[in-house]
């Protein structure tokens, strides 16, 4: 016997029940403020730190779309190697963050599980219930879906059925592609920032959450992050969302693309994960080697710091063949109003 004002699910009434579920989907615990005000001050590493491979190896065209996570003394980056013509998983290992062993690839694409065979990378991982997720971007390259995957190790994993987040119905912002999953978890639920991409080939930001990572409830009110105004810096496009919790606030380091196709960070903050305020600094590569874009990036504690581990290269494009590499940065917190001691 089911509880009385229980909706009992049929296919008549799914859409319905769905609908009901995705409207309690108001956003994430709220937080409150702290003080002092804050901000951020960027400095990165001049070199790369893991450098795309040679000819012939997976990673020889680009090694992009770091994704570090801590256990124990030991540093696990799952990163994105492309060679050429598909993008795949590679782990790569560190006792400090800085010095990296490339391990080999972890996960590539299943065409027989509806990944096709052009990425299944570009992912998001964190260590939780003793054990790794991964969610990770697959499909074809102009239409991707997401996708799960679990490992005890790091180093064998376990995919789940393909997708676990799929597009959204016609005419809804994310109807045509979904990338760039980066995952937190709060509470009892996971959240995964996403990507979403409608008909006209906008590229926003939006926000799901789950309570096992494989059954997701996208928010009703999605896209969290607009495109920016006419000749800034993500005029073209949003992507690559990395969230943290400091201060009072849920900070946001994104992927913008201009006209151009350079690529650069912008900074964001919200009381409760849904509405979200841009703020002034726009982080660009200072290097040769990441001049024209830096991307992807992905936040854990390095030797107690707020580090920074990204995506640069020196040929602007969207996706690929930028000749990508890994760098490190650190990122300060100094007070509103101060700057950072030289």
């Amino acid at each position: 016997m089911r509880p009385t004002g229980q909706m009992r699910a049929t296919p008549e009434n799914a859409i319905q029940i769905l609908a009901q579920e995705m409207q309690k989907v108001k956003g994430l615990p709220e937080l409150a403020p702290a003080e002092p005000q804050v901000r951020y001050e960027w400095e990165p590493r001049d070199a790369p730190v893991l450098p795309h491979g040679g000819p012939g190896e997976w990673d020889s065209q680009d090694a992009l779309n770091p994704s570090v996570v801590r256990r124990g003394a030991a540093y696990f980056n799952f990163y994105s190697g492309f060679d050429g013509k598909t993008w795949r998983t590679i782990l790569a290992t560190s006792a400090d963050g800085l010095a990296w062993k490339k391990e080999g690839v972890v996960l590539a694409p299943d065409p027989l599980a509806g990944e096709a065979g052009y990425i299944a990378a570009n992912g998001s991982a964190l260590f939780d219930q003793g054990e790794f997720w991964y969610w990770y971007q697959a499909g074809p390259k102009q239409t991707p879906r997401l996708g799960l995957a679990r490992s005890n190790d790091g180093r064998h994993w376990r995919k789940a059925r393909f997708p676990v987040m799929d597009y959204g119905p016609r005419g809804s912002w994310d109807e045509r592609a979904l990338a760039d999953p980066y995952a937190i978890k709060v509470g009892r639920y996971f959240y995964l920032f996403y990507l979403g991409e409608d008909r006209a080939r906008r590229q926003r930001l939006g926000v799901a959450r789950s309570l096992d990572g494989v059954n997701w409830q996208k928010l009703r009110s999605n896209p969290i992050l607009e495109l920016g105004k006419y000749g800034s810096f993500d005029e073209m496009g949003l992507g690559e969302p990395a969230v943290w919790i400091a201060h009072g606030y849920y900070w946001m380091l994104y992927t913008g693309r201009d006209a151009r196709q350079n690529r650069r960070l912008g900074m964001a903050r919200s009381t409760d994960g849904v509405h979200w305020e841009k703020l002034p600094p726009v982080f660009a590569g200072r290097e040769t080697w990441d001049s024209q874009v830096i991307c992807d990036p992905t936040i854990e504690l390095l030797d107690g710091r707020l580090a920074v581990w990204f995506g640069g290269g020196d040929a602007p494009s969207p996706d690929e063949n930028l000749h990508g590499q890994i760098g490190v940065a650190v990122l300060h917190a100094v007070p509103a109003g101060n700057k950072l001691p030289k």
